[in-house]
This record gives structure tokens, sequence and C-alpha cells, in this order.
């Protein structure tokens, strides 16, 4: 009965998935069609013409530096995960599991742990570890339940660490936009990642995935393996030998080691100088260690270049939807309409007239689910809701900390069955959304209640504290 019930939920998943890649448009015209919806809304409520083309124009360049920080977070993670002698360390992780089922497993929790360091690094990691346990001519292990549990770090719990970015955003005053710190002030990482609320929820989620992965993973004799997918080849290609003098420097350390140098005596300094937790919750120092690593790991800086190349793809719909959403904010905050008015008041009175502070924590994560399906923005829209959201959570003396974590755990729960950000997964894996997303429905399925449960009993646990202004 349960086998029969699991299959039932994986085929609807798979005709979900189907129907959302054949009518659904790419995520940026979900974000353009944001500012139109918002546009109106703020003349409709009063705004005038002038006033409304002057908050979207000053807010559409307002994130150009998290833009590009967000946008580094991705090439970073690749460039570490592809290096040579990381991806020998992967071939070495993929010795341990001695089943299918327990590789499933086995990737599921490594794709999860790498994902609170870098969720970028955690699904070219992830992905690159399921190639290495597909090559074992010894192990018979499902590719697409694999490749879903490589999925897992940005499905379930990569939004509560340190990649998350709303936790950075609101940790860092120089990224945020005026009209939000003036909402929210400071909320260093003590306050939002690092409470003890949220490594219990962190946990908890972490150990129900791979539950999960264990009762959904198929037998062996019914496993598809990477052959049958026509999956092969090392999905790391080799670096090509040198063609010509001139590229002697390329093919060279030299300049890497120099670099390298120069950066670590750098971040030696930052974490010598200030805590670690206030110096890794800066993310231009964060992106800083990940590409100083990355190039000393490359060795020769060809390889490192090629790794950048091959991960910049990966980064177009941050850098194109990201200045949609600076024009949404500040049509949000700088737009004020009948009686000076922002849609940033009017909204916060609306969720403070729907939620009270025992449910504040239930309302929001609903919400924020079910937006972040349509708006794949990977953290992005934090930008479009916390403005609203963040005067509620004040008004309603919600802990604001904990209204960034139900945001970041929420946020996370339609990842597990949109395709936008399984993409530089997939192309790693050399598979399609629909092949692995009926084994992520499943975890879906689960999470839902799970999260949205802990969310609420974990809010009643805290207090509210007064905004802190740098």
């Amino acid at each position: 009965m349960q086998t029969a019930k699991e299959g039932a939920l994986a085929r609807a998943a798979l005709r979900s998935s189907a129907w959302a890649e054949r009518w659904f448009p790419d995520a940026w015209v979900f974000a353009a069609l944001g500012v139109m919806v918002v546009a109106a809304a703020a003349l409709g409520f009063g705004a005038t013409p002038t006033v409304t083309v002057n908050a979207f124009g000053d807010g559409f360049w307002s994130l150009i530096p998290f833009t590009m920080q967000m946008a580094f977070v991705v090439i970073g993670g690749y460039v570490v995960a592809t290096a040579p002698v990381v991806a020998r360390f992967i071939d070495l992780l993929a010795r341990v599991p001695r089943t299918g089922r327990g590789a499933i497993c086995y990737v599921g929790l490594i794709s999860m742990l790498a994902s609170l360091l870098s969720w970028g690094f955690s699904l070219v990691f992830g992905g690159l570890l399921v190639r290495s346990l597909a090559r074992r001519d010894d192990l018979r292990m499902d590719y697409r339940a694999a490749g879903a549990a490589a999925y897992l770090g940005l499905g379930a719990v990569w939004a509560m660490g340190l990649s998350s970015s709303a936790a950075q955003l609101q940790a860092n005053p120089k990224s945020m936009p005026p009209g939000l710190l003036n909402i929210t002030g400071v909320l260093p990482f003590s306050q939002t990642i690092f409470l003890w609320q949220s490594v219990v929820l962190t946990t908890v989620l972490i150990a129900v995935s791979l539950l999960i992965c264990w009762f959904t993973a198929p037998s062996d004799a019914s496993a598809r393996t990477a052959q049958d997918f026509g999956v092969t080849e090392s999905a790391t290609p080799p670096l090509p030998p040198r063609t010509r003098p001139g590229e002697w420097l390329e093919y060279s350390p030299l300049l890497s080691v120099l670099i390298g140098l120069l950066g670590l005596g750098w971040l030696g300094y930052e974490f010598a100088t200030k805590p670690a937790v206030t110096a890794i919750a800066n993310l231009n120092t964060y992106n800083f260690l990940f590409l100083t690593v990355g190039l000393l790991l490359h060795w020769r800086p060809r390889s490192f270049l090629n790794a950048v190349a091959r991960a910049v793809p990966s980064t177009a719909g941050v850098l194109i939807q990201f200045p949609l959403y600076g024009g949404i904010a500040a049509l949000l905050t700088h737009a004020p309409g009948f009686a000076d008015e922002t849609l940033a008041h009017r909204l916060s009175g609306l969720f403070v007239h729907i939620a009270s502070t025992d449910t504040f924590s239930l309302v929001m994560g609903i919400y924020s689910a079910v937006l972040g399906f349509f708006v794949p923005s990977g953290g992005g829209k934090w930008l479009v809701e916390a403005p609203y959201v963040m005067q509620a959570a004040n008004d309603l003396h919600v802990h604001l900390g904990w209204a960034v974590q139900v945001y970041n755990a929420a946020e996370a729960l339609p990842n597990l069955i949109n395709p936008f950000w399984m993409l530089p997964l997939l192309g790693v894996l050399g598979l399609k959304a629909r092949d692995v997303v009926g084994f992520t429905f499943m975890q879906l399925v689960v999470h839902v209640p799970l999260v949205l449960g802990l969310l609420w009993l974990l809010g009643l646990t805290l207090t509210y504290v007064p905004p802190v202004m740098p």
C-alpha cells in the first residue's frame, strides 16, 4: 500500500513538472510582472506618475553591489567545487558508500552540509559527487534519486546557512536599501542563522530529509543508473595543453601563488582584527575567501579562468532579475500615495490585521512559500517582501531575526519542485528537471507541514528586540 501511494505521488509530481516546464515562462517574466503590479498598486493608492516612475528608476540600480555579491556566490562555489584537488577529494568521498540506497542518503547529507557554507558550492559539489559515484561498477545507484538528493542543499536548508542572502543583507548595512535599514536596523548572525532555534530547525530538516531519501530510494532491481541516461564521462574536463608561448603565464602557478598570498594576507588580517562571525558575515569577505581559495586550488590561472567561464552562465538570472527587485523595493518604500503612506506601510498594516504575534510566523511562512514558487529568486525577493514584512513584525513585536529565518526556511520550500535553481545541478548531471522532481516532490510533501509547524512552535520561544541602528 505504501509503495502504491508513493508511486502515485511521484507520478503527480512528474505531471506537475511537465506542466510547469511547458507553461511557465522564464523567472524574469515573473519579476517584470511584479514591477507592473506594484507600480499599478502605487498609482492606485494615490502615488503620482512622476513619483512612481522616479521611484522605479532610482531603485533600479540601487542593488548593484548586492547583485554582484550574489553572482559571485555562484561563481566562487563553482570554482572551488571544480578545482582538480577537490575533484580528487570527491572521488575519495565516493568510495565510502556500500549500497545504492546508502549512497543516495550520503549524497543528501553532504549536499545539505555543504549548502550551509555555500549554496553555489553545494549544487556543483553534490552533482560532481553523484557523477563520481555513478562511475563505480560495484554500486547500483538510482541516478535520478541521487540527483534529487544532491539538490537537497538548495531545496531544504541552504537559506539557514552562511550564504543566506536575507541574513547576509540584514547583517550588512551598506548592502541594504535605506528604507529597509530604517525599519529593521542591523541584524547580526547571532540574531538570525545562529539562534539556537535556527540550529534546531536546521538539524531536524537534515534528519527528516535523509529519512525520506532512504524510504523513497528505488531498490537495486528498479534503479536507473547514469548509463541508462547516457551519462558516462567526467563533468570536469581536463585542462587542455598549452599551444603557444604567450600562454606560459596562464599555465604557470606563479601568478596564482602571488595573488593568493596577497588574498590570504588580507583575509588573515580581517579575521585577526574582527570576530570570526563578524568577518564572515561580510559578503565581500565571504566571496573573497572562496575566490582566493579557488584560485589556489586550481593552481594554474588557465584552469581557474576556465572554471569561471563555465560558472558565469549560471548567474544570468541573478544579474538580470535583481535590478527589477531593486525597482520593486523602491516602489514599495519610496512612492507615497494617499495620506503620504507607501505601499510598504499599507501591506504591513494588512499583515498586522491578519496575523497576531503568535501566528505571524505561520502566516508569513505560508505567504513566503507561495510567492517563492512564482518568484524563484534565491533570496532576492526578500528585498521585495522585507519592507512591509519587517514593519509588520515591528508592529506586532515579533523577533526580527526570527522573521528573517521564517522567510529563509519557507522560501526554500518551493525550490523542491521549481526547476529554476535546479539548472546548474542538472547541467552537471546531464538530466532534466522531470527526472528528479518526482523524488523532490516527496520531500516537499513532508517538509511543508514540518517547516510551518516548527516555525510557529519555535517562534513562541522568542521575545521582541527593538531594531539596532548602525
